[in-house]
């Protein structure tokens, strides 16, 4: 209508300098300027009209905005008289959360379990294990000691390689086993006879060639020194046959075992010591041991598994059965780290001549420095011990998944290097316990676990990790997992499957008697 109103005022349209009109059409002028006053007052009705309707959408704009704006601030409101209910509850003891990196989530917040059912499980289901695991540790040590000692008799000092003294690692060593069969793992280092020695090269150096995917692996080279020996003149003077040196062996310069050893151990062709050849020397050397000390013992020694010659199953004539991992291994230099020949969780590690550096012993050692932080009867074992158990009875559940208990101690870790060492006194199991499934169930959607050691500037100095260790770039514990997509599936599966369970596992493996003591215990409140 505006525009009609513009077209009908347009000057060239009706002209006001008309004299050609006759004096009889001056009705019809009238007729048409009435018209013309309808039509301006029309056009100045739609425009305050439009004026009104272009303000209200302003206005409801306006509310809109404030609609979303007040709702907010209620719901802020809302929270923080919530929070502040919460904290003014009396009776409520529990610690800060100290959740800076976000380890509970709502996906863990499934697991919710009371922490008098919590610590009456652990009480009932993993005492017993605690009491025998001394004495298996007890029987471990003094058959390992046997066992080496009768390896070290028959071994060729010129041409075999030199065993050192066994190093207990693992969950056996570090007090949180609780399952059947009992099992440990030794480490036993070796030593090359002189005049060799080993030369190191790790992927960490700046000269490495080894590739990322081999990660936390090294190379060891056997090298054998020059037979000159600054105390001795027999490598550069010609003392003839009938003159013998005191200080080396006349074979040594045998030309029939100048390469019996690089044979022996290392990769064909290469100067690179062999994992292949290490484990075959070894399965001889064990074998040949246990021939010459069976007679003194009454119960049945077989190899577990012919891919690691090392893993030994003792069966006592009670059907008891004790498993044995006895790994080879190399010291690097003076470190606590070693080279070992055998790593269940290393699957993406297929080369014969790069060697997984472990940092076991560090980890041993940085439970027991961290646990004498920690308040009286601390929770944080009792956390690893409940995690252990849930993945073991979901594996039964769903079979095996590429998750280990190795991922559930470095997560545990973590966590104790993280948090004040008031939030593990034993009231907090369940809130610890919370955020160990909550660090693993952040890790796998981020698909990241970082190594403990390797990289971590968290770590206390008395622990004595080489500096090189520490500033390097950390280790992803996923990373050859989520290269197989199905495999990290599979994986992520298995632990949103054990958190549902959770609650029924822990209900269905409590023990109950008849009398229903441990039913009422296990129901009952429980004082902090």
């Amino acid at each position: 209508m505006v525009v009609v109103a513009a077209i009908l005022n347009h000057p060239l349209l009706f002209p006001k300098e008309n004299t050609t009109i006759p004096e009889q059409d001056e009705d019809i002028l009238a007729r048409m300027k009435e018209h013309e006053e309808r039509l301006e007052a029309e056009r100045e009705r739609l425009e305050q009209e439009l004026f009104k309707a272009d303000k209200e959408v302003l206005d409801s704009s306006f509310d809109c905005y404030g609609w979303y704006f007040w709702s907010a601030l209620s719901l802020v409101i809302f929270f923080t008289i919530e929070v502040c209910r919460q904290d003014l509850i009396p009776g409520e003891t529990s610690e800060p959360s100290e959740d800076e990196e976000g380890y509970t989530n709502a996906g863990a917040k499934v697991v919710t379990l009371d922490k008098g059912v919590l610590s009456n499980f652990c009480e009932t289901s993993f005492h017993p294990f605690i009491h025998e695991s001394g004495r298996v540790r007890e029987f471990v040590e003094g058959f390992a000691d046997d066992l080496l000692e009768a390896l070290r008799s028959f071994c060729d000092r010129e041409v075999d390689m030199e065993l050192e003294d066994f190093v207990g690692v693992g969950s056996m060593f570090e007090s949180w086993r609780i399952c059947k069969p009992q099992m440990c793992d030794l480490i036993v280092p070796f030593a090359t006879p002189e005049p060799y020695s080993f030369q190191f090269q790790l992927w960490c150096l700046a000269s490495s060639d080894i590739p990322l995917d081999l990660q936390g692996c090294g190379r060891i080279k056997l090298t054998k020194m020059n037979g000159n020996c600054p105390d001795c003149l027999c490598g550069t003077t010609n003392l003839g046959e009938d003159m013998l040196c005191l200080l080396h062996n006349r074979n040594e310069s045998s030309e029939v075992d100048d390469h019996a050893l690089e044979e022996l151990l290392c990769s064909r062709n290469t100067p690179y010591l062999s994992k292949d050849q290490v484990m075959k020397w070894f399965q001889i050397s064990v074998t040949k041991a246990w021939g010459q000390i069976s007679h003194k013992y009454e119960f049945e020694l077989t190899f577990r598994n012919l891919d690691f010659p090392g893993a030994l199953k003792v069966r006592f004539r009670s059907g008891k059965v004790i498993v044995l991992n006895i790994t080879p291994a190399i010291q690097l230099e003076d470190t606590d780290a070693y080279f070992i020949s055998h790593c269940p969780s290393d699957t993406a590690n297929t080369s014969d001549i790069h060697w997984h550096l472990s940092f076991t012993v560090y980890e041993r050692n940085l439970l027991k420095h961290m646990a004498k932080r920690l308040p009286d009867n601390s929770c944080h074992l009792r956390c690893l011990q409940l995690a252990s158990f849930l993945h073991r009875k979901q594996t039964g559940l769903t079979g095996r998944s590429a998750l280990t208990n190795y991922h559930l101690k470095t997560a545990l870790l973590h966590l104790l290097l993280r948090k004040s060492p008031s939030s593990w006194k034993p009231q907090c199991l369940d809130q610890r316990l919370q955020d160990l499934l909550g660090f693993l169930q952040k890790s796998l959607q981020e698909k990241r676990l970082s190594h403990i050691i390797i990289g971590n500037h968290l770590i206390p100095a008395a622990i004595g990790v080489p500096t090189i260790f520490l500033t390097t770039e950390s280790i992803n514990l996923f990373r050859p997992l989520v290269l197989q997509r199905q495999i990290y599936a599979k994986m992520v599966e298995h632990f949103q499957e054990m958190l549902r369970n959770a609650p029924v596992l822990i209900q269905e493996y409590t023990p109950h008697f008849p009398n229903g003591d441990i039913y009422h215990e296990l129901n009952s409140p429980t004082e902090s």
